[in-house]
This record gives structure tokens, C-alpha cells and sequence, in this order.
């Protein structure tokens, strides 16, 4: 089974998640056999990349940061689709952090890169906001030698948040 994990920003352009998606798809579907989907589900690539994945036939993993997590949604909608994609997931992994902290985010990013054979990263190539942060998370599967596949819209900048 091809585990592939997630890492990348909440804040997605509207203009970058045709692209984005069709990076996602062209990845997985380039991949025999079945195949494990690792995220945290968090607004923005990890939601994304969790849809794609369910359509591609992946099983879904979701590693939940804290116990706190869902409190950190900023939208009804954003908790709401983290709590139908959770609903899908064949498997569910419980990090020991009480509170959604940067820490609690590096632990669960850190997680899903040494538990996959392949990391996507929805980066674009600066700096992490805060420890945990795509950056970060990106520069820690690199330090272990695992695959990265970077995705992005040349061009374009996330959103502030």
C-alpha cells in the first residue's frame, strides 16, 4: 500500500485550487495499487487533499493534533467539512496534546511525514507563519530523506491567515 501525507496552507487562492487539485489527482492517480491518504484535515490542502484522495479510492488516515482541534475552525463550514471527511476516515490517530498548540501542529506534521512514503506540500516556498507550519514541515521530511512533491501556482500568494 503507497501511503502518501499531506502538509500545506489553510489559505488557498481561489485562482490556485483548479491547479492545485489537478496536481493532487495527477500525483495519485500515478500511483498503482492501493493506497493510504495521511492529513490533519485542517481548512484549506489537508480538506482538499482528503476529498481528492477518497475519489482516487485511498483509504483515509486523519491525524488529529489535540484534543482541543475542533475549536481552531475559524468557519461552521470549515468544522463542518473536517467533521464529514473525519466520518470517512478508515483510520484515526489521537495525538496526546491537550490544546491545538504550535507544538501539538509540528507533532501531528511530523507524524504524517514519517508515516508516509511520499509528502504533498500546497507551498509556496516561504517561510512557515508559525512552528508547525507548512516550512517547517516540508524541511523536516527533506531532513529524512522522504519525497517531497511541492504544488503550487507560480505567481500567486496565500492569503494573510
Amino acid at each position: 500500500m503507497k501511503r502518501i501525507g499531506v502538509t500545506g496552507h489553510r489559505g488557498i487562492p481561489p485562482e490556485a485550487y483548479a491547479h492545485i487539485s489537478a496536481g493532487m489527482r495527477a500525483v495519485l492517480r500515478g500511483l498503482d495499487g492501493s493506497m493510504e491518504a495521511l492529513s490533519s484535515l485542517a481548512a484549506g490542502a489537508d480538506q482538499l487533499f482528503a476529498d481528492i484522495a477518497l475519489d482516487c479510492g485511498a483509504e483515509l488516515t486523519v491525524v488529529i493534533p489535540s484534543d482541543d482541534y475542533e475549536s481552531g475552525f475559524r468557519a461552521p463550514a470549515e468544522l463542518a467539512r473536517y467533521q464529514q471527511l473525519r466520518g470517512r476516515a478508515t483510520r484515526e490517530i489521537q495525538l496526546a496534546f491537550p490544546y491545538s498548540t504550535d507544538e501539538a501542529y509540528y507533532a501531528a506534521g511530523a507524524y504524517i511525514a514519517d508515516n508516509c512514503d511520499r509528502l504533498l506540500a500546497v507551498w509556496d516556498g516561504l517561510p512557515a507563519r508559525g512552528l508547525g507550519g507548512t516550512a517547517d514541515i516540508v524541511r523536516y521530511a527533506r531532513d529524512r530523506g522522504k519525497p517531497v512533491t511541492v504544488i503550487w501556482r507560480e505567481g500567486l500568494e496565500r492569503p494573510p491567515y
